[in-house]
C-alpha cells in the first residue's frame, strides 16, 4: 500500500525568536517568521523524515520509505515497533 508524499502533521507551533536590535517593526518580523516557516517546512518533508529516521521492529530495522511514512501516519504504533531518529 503505497502513501502518496505530503506535508507531515504540523502541530500549532510557540517559536521564541531572539533578536540582536531591540527595536523591529511588524512587517519585518512578520518576513521573520514566514522565512522561519519556509525551513521548518522544508525539513519536516516526509523525503527528509524518511532520511534521518528508522523503524525498529522486534528484530529487524528497516529504511524503507513506505513502511516508515506507513508507521508514522498510524494513530498508535503496533507493539515492539519503535521509530527512531538517527541523529
Amino acid at each position: 500500500m503505497a502513501i502518496k508524499p505530503k506535508l507531515m502533521k504540523h502541530p500549532n507551533r510557540e517559536i521564541v525568536l531572539l533578536l540582536k536590535t531591540r527595536k523591529i517593526n511588524d512587517k519585518a518580523l512578520e518576513k521573520e517568521l514566514d522565512n522561519l516557516e519556509i525551513i521548518l517546512l522544508q525539513t519536516e518533508s516526509p523525503k527528509i523524515f524518511c532520511k534521518t529516521h528508522e523503524l525498529v521492529d522486534r528484530n529487524r530495522i528497516t529504511r524503507k520509505e513506505s513502511k516508515l511514512l506507513n508507521s508514522y501516519y498510524q494513530q498508535e504504533l503496533k507493539a515492539f515497533r519503535f521509530l527512531v531518529c538517527k541523529n
